[in-house]
């Protein structure tokens, strides 16, 4: 495994602190690498192109006692420059100095042409003005551009990192990652047959009870209750990331990132998560009770995922799906949720206040916005009952406990809060304890601690259990 697939957002919190200072520090040794090393200038240690311009008193004078040797000078493809260095050389070498007439003759001709001493010292100055310049030029451009290549590979690095986040997650053992004592109480009719330490709905107390069954109009039965283990859920900040499937990415999108922020200048946080809906009748699979009719009979699937959900994303468009949301958006709706968060952390649930999420929000707009973050814990908890709030207003859930669901499932648009519970399987599955497996909306401080950590302790993975009432015929 590479190096960058341990690498994450979290890790690289301060990312643009750390760009902006990479990028001024190399700024800074170009800067110290380029200092008075202009181009064409006597000084750079890079280029020694036409030193004559630098002094050409001094190069004269070496060039007179030197004169009559072949030298071979390092050429540049500007050859106009060449040529003026060598009109200087002609200039320098004086009349009579033991060389033929011809040679005399040429340099006398050539030194006719040369301006008076003055005019000479001036032309001087200004090449040597307009080489410096053309140094620094040459400098501010070496230095910006290679400040921006800086930059750029930095940008690149880091926003692939960022945008190519690491996929955590882990398949659920069925033997070690599942709370079995979730399973109870099992009751049957209004009587618990077997305990087991946990909170429990009422069920219906009429024994026999009497259901359809074609062609016979009614058939005895006895009822029975018990929790069943059907559902699994991710919530993800990583679009199409598979918590429970291993942390299989099915996908690479730079859409629906899931975002943890601070809205305007207040400290209260906002997020965005993905989640995504398996079916999971794990008690079937495992044929631990045999030719029940009570028991979901499917296989596994992955049923809804909301990458692909335009509703999951904007709260505007999910108001096509839950239009009373309206009526809850006030403080007076709102404070009544701290009498079902408070019912929760006691017991189950107030079913009658559905557009309260307990201890952990509102469940209006069926989204993964949520405008209050106070954890991962909390928010994945909040996005757990957003889902199935939803499902249920799709008609894609339905009811499965109470009098009237022993014979069968009945529609339920809005969410009877008390017939589930959550258990954590990923990061740290909840496996023992009172509070492995929770109704919806009980507070998170109780058993949350150490449950959200970072890199792969920040998408959660979580067990669906449902209360089943149904009339054993």
């Amino acid at each position: 495994m590479s190096f960058l697939s341990y690498l994450t957002s979290s890790t690289f919190i301060h990312r643009k602190g750390l760009l902006s200072s990479s990028f001024l520090f190399g700024c800074w040794v170009l800067n110290r690498l380029s200092k008075n090393k202009d181009l064409g200038s006597n000084t750079s240690g890079f280029s020694s192109l036409f030193d004559v311009e630098k002094n050409t008193n001094s190069f004269c004078q070496t060039l007179q006692t030197l004169w009559g040797q072949q030298y071979v000078y390092k050429i540049h493809a500007k050859t106009q420059k060449i040529n003026k260095a060598s009109k200087e050389i002609r200039a320098c070498h004086p009349i009579g100095t033991g060389k033929s007439s011809a040679q005399a003759r040429l340099s006398s001709k050539r030194r006719s042409d040369v301006a008076s001493p003055d005019e000479y010292k001036r032309g001087e100055r200004d090449k040597k003005n307009k080489v410096e310049k053309k140094g620094k030029t040459r400098k501010r451009f070496l230095v910006i551009h290679c400040c921006l290549l800086i930059m750029m590979t930095f940008i690149g690095f880091f926003s692939s990192i960022s945008s190519v986040q690491a996929c955590s997650g882990r398949f659920v053992n069925p033997i070690t990652d599942i709370c079995w004592s979730c399973l109870f109480p099992i009751s049957i009719g209004a009587i618990n047959v077997s305990g087991g330490g946990r909170e429990d709905t009422p069920n219906p107390p009429q024994i026999p009870c009497f259901c359809p069954r074609p062609p016979i109009p009614l058939v005895p039965g006895v009822p029975v209750g018990f929790w069943e283990p059907v559902r699994l859920v991710d919530v993800t900040r990583v679009p199409f990331c598979m918590v429970n499937m291993g942390g299989l990415q099915l996908g690479r999108s730079t859409i629906g990132y899931g975002i943890h922020g601070v809205r305007g200048e207040g400290r209260t946080q906002n997020s965005f998560y993905q989640v995504h809906w398996y079916v999971y009748p794990v008690i079937y699979w495992l044929e631990l009770i045999v030719d029940f009719l009570c028991l979901e009979q499917s296989d596994f699937d992955v049923a809804y995922i909301t990458e692909l959900d335009p509703l999951w994303n904007e709260d505007e468009l999910a108001f096509i799906l839950n239009p009373e949301a309206a009526l809850f958006g006030n403080q007076i709706a709102q404070a009544a949720c701290a009498a079902d968060c408070t019912a929760a952390s006691a017991g189950f649930p107030l079913d009658p206040l559905f557009w309260c999420g307990g201890c952990q929000g509102s469940l209006y707009p069926f989204t993964g916005n949520n405008a209050a973050h106070n954890g991962g814990v909390q928010a994945s908890l909040l996005m757990t009952q957003r889902m199935i709030a939803k499902l249920h207003r799709e008609l894609l859930l339905w009811g499965t406990s109470g009098q009237e669901a022993l014979c069968q499932k009945i529609v339920l648009p809005i969410i009877k809060k008390s017939q589930y519970k959550t258990q954590m399987t990923y990061p740290r599955p909840t496996t023992r304890g009172p509070m492995a497996c929770n109704p919806l909306g009980r507070t998170e401080v109780i058993w949350g601690s150490g449950r959200e950590f970072p890199y792969k302790g920040e998408d959660f993975g979580y067990l669906i259990w449902r209360k089943v009432n149904c009339c054993i015929l």
